[in-house]
């Protein structure tokens, strides 16, 4: 095998050697690591600087879509800058999972391209190929720790995380699983920051100038995060570290809290919100329709309980169930998600349903559902949820956004919370106001309650300072008129425009992105880091003939399809149908496209590296065994 570089090629077995010494070919086969750096360590001093590769962000087709991207580096001849967020003449395409100063810089093993070459029965590898920008040779991730700094050339440097798990790097290697392998085979690679700027190039030596405390590897860390087993004691080692990135941070903190709460089934909280305990049963089950009120001119509450009388389990604050209607005898189901509005330890649901004019399954349970009447639904799901504490709580909403936050607040008033709790509503007018009477008094009942009503177009009989309080929209200006606290927990529930504005304004006051959580109505927004914008088309049947196997059902967008073999994963199907989806790796490492499995079975192929809570479904590695309804 043969690596390119920018000044002609070398054999792997000359890589990295001193002016004098040439190293030996090391086998990619050898018996361990450990064997492998006693060699190198046996002909080398100190560990080398190989090659220095950069590249601008491009665009690639892939799918079907353009793909803005960085990881095309290549060596460059000479010496280069290494500065505060990278080096001269290089770019990152997506600086939301890329870049900035925690990961100005990427280093990748030499002894790591020689470990893949017989792994993947490769011989075309090239400097850059892994989308580093310093080929090394030594500094083995089971020796590298976080904190550990380096000085190379000109140029001092801080070990902050290993690498970011993403799909790219499939891409440049042309093997889709390359994400997941580089984590299951332990060698993800790191980054660096930039303490010190300065001239670096092919041949200079590292050395270490400081231990980072802790003594954490960088393949122990990236471990502790994506792989099964996640140690309470190392996790709690991990974040005293000062050099590891805030994300990874945050992310072991999600983790530690996890473990401290021990929820057996709750997948990894460091990578996907905690979704709170699993679902009180499995799949749907028979309720029996008690009562039924009109809140408003257009929304209208049922409420159910169980046939045989007994109390339902309790739901977390917050959380939502999905209804399975009959809307005729020769019609298939409608399957629709409905926040519960009702105290959560009540024993029986409620759920309170705005009328939509064509919307099918709003207008059978407004309109034909009766008291006595079974319907079918599955236990509570979500991880939009109150979190227990002592800070302040806002509780957003405009229109039928109401209906989680409302339970919160009766989870508030029912505990007589000490915490001062702000209710802020938007509706349109008193005749559209739901469930104003009912919040009024639950606010009425707190200690510290406090409240705000924003009618849009009040009637002319409307009362200003008895039904609302002023007219206009709900807005971010608005909490620093009401001295608002800053160090809230703010929840927030409405349609796409409204969180979009309040998370903007939010942020701009200084609101920590971890006391925002926000529940959103219908289809979540696509995330698919580095693609292209694209005009948003509505749902419908993938190309093609209809699939004769299993049928699935993407709930959040109301779309039934069967499903076809010649689909590699549940991903690529709702793809195909235009769902909006979330992802990042593909390969079952990031847990980004975790999504709620509300009835039926799943086959993993690849399985995934750690499994998702229990009731979750990891969409870009699995396959459907029978008829699914998942919560996309």
């Amino acid at each position: 095998m043969r690596i390119s570089r920018g000044d002609g090629d070398e054999s792997l077995a000359q890589v990295g050697q001193h002016p004098h010494d040439a190293e030996p070919a090391l086998d990619a086969r050898a018996a361990s690591d450990r064997a492998r750096t006693a060699a190198r360590r046996k002909h080398l001093d100190v560990p080398r600087l190989i090659s220095v590769n950069v590249g601008l962000p491009r665009d690639i087709e892939w799918r079907g879509r353009t793909v803005h991207t960085g990881i095309w580096k290549t060596s460059v001849p000479g010496r280069r800058v290494a500065r505060r967020l990278n080096i001269d003449g290089d770019g990152q395409g997506d600086l939301a999972g890329h870049g900035g100063e925690q990961r100005a810089v990427m280093a990748y093993q030499i002894e790591s391209y020689r470990y893949w070459e017989g792994e993947l029965g490769r011989s075309d590898f090239s400097f850059g190929q892994f989308g580093e920008n310093l080929t090394i040779d030594g500094l083995a991730d089971d020796e590298v720790c976080i904190g550990d700094r380096y000085r190379i050339g000109g140029a001092l440097f801080e070990v902050t995380q290993p690498r970011v798990t993403c799909y790219r790097v499939g891409i440049r290697m042309d093997e889709p699983k390359m994400a997941a392998l580089l984590v299951s085979h332990r060698r993800p690679g790191f980054y660096f920051r930039v303490l010190e700027a300065g001239e670096i190039g092919a041949g200079d030596e590292i050395r270490k100038v400081a231990d980072g405390p802790e003594r954490i590897s960088v393949a122990e860390i990236d471990a502790l995060l994506y792989l099964p087993g996640h140690r309470r004691d190392r996790l709690e080692r991990s974040l005293r570290i000062p050099a590891l990135s805030p994300g990874w941070k945050s992310s072991l903190r999600a983790l530690l809290d996890q473990e401290v709460v021990g929820i057996a089934g709750a997948g990894n909280a460091g990578l996907a919100e905690a979704a709170g305990p699993p679902p009180a049963w499995p799949g749907f089950r028979s309720l029996r329709v008690t009562r039924i009120d009109r809140e408003s001119a257009d929304v209208v509450s049922v409420s159910f309980a169980a046939p045989d009388g007994t109390p339902l389990p309790a739901a977390l604050p917050g959380q939502f169930v999905v209804l399975k209607v009959r809307p005729g005898p020769e019609l298939p189901p409608v399957l629709r998600n409905y926040s519960l509005s009702s105290a959560p330890d009540a024993g029986t649901y409620r759920v309170s349903i705005k009328q939509e004019s064509h919307g099918v399954a709003s207008t059978f349970l407004c309109n034909r559902v009766e008291v006595g009447d079974r319907v079918e639904s599955s236990g509570p799901r979500g991880g939009f949820t109150l979190r227990a504490g002592d800070t302040p709580v806002v509780l957003l909403s405009a229109g039928i956004g109401a209906t989680p936050v409302l339970a919160m607040l009766h989870a508030l008033a029912s505990a007589a919370s000490p915490r001062v709790v702000w209710w802020l509503h938007g509706a349109r007018n008193r005749n559209q106001h739901a469930f104003a009477q009912e919040s009024r008094e639950l606010v009425e009942a707190l200690a510290r309650g406090r409240s705000h009503i924003v009618y849009s177009r009040p009637a002319t009989q409307d009362r200003l300072g008895d039904d609302y309080d002023e007219p206009g929209h709900l807005s971010p200006l608005l909490l620093d008129r009401l001295g608002v606290s800053r160090n809230a927990d703010f929840y927030l529930c409405g349609r796409t425009p409204f969180l979009d504005d309040f998370t903007e304004g939010l942020g701009a006051r200084g609101v920590e992105p971890s006391r925002l959580h926000m529940e959103v109505f219908g289809p979540r927004e696509s995330l698919t880091p580095g693609m292209a914008a694209h005009e948003r088309r509505p749902v419908h049947p993938p190309p093609g003939a209809a699939g004769t196997g299993p049928r699935v059902s993407f709930i959040r967008s109301g779309i039934t399809v069967g499903w076809s073999s010649g689909f590699q994963s549940l991903l690529e199907l709702a793809e195909a149908c235009d769902v909006p989806v979330q992802w990042s790796c593909r390969t079952g490492v990031c847990h980004t496209c975790e999504c709620g499995l509300i009835d039926g079975a799943v086959v993993y192929r690849p399985d995934p590296l750690e499994p998702p809570a229990e009731g979750n479904v990891l969409t870009c590695c699995s396959q459907p065994l029978r008829d699914i309804e998942i919560d996309l």
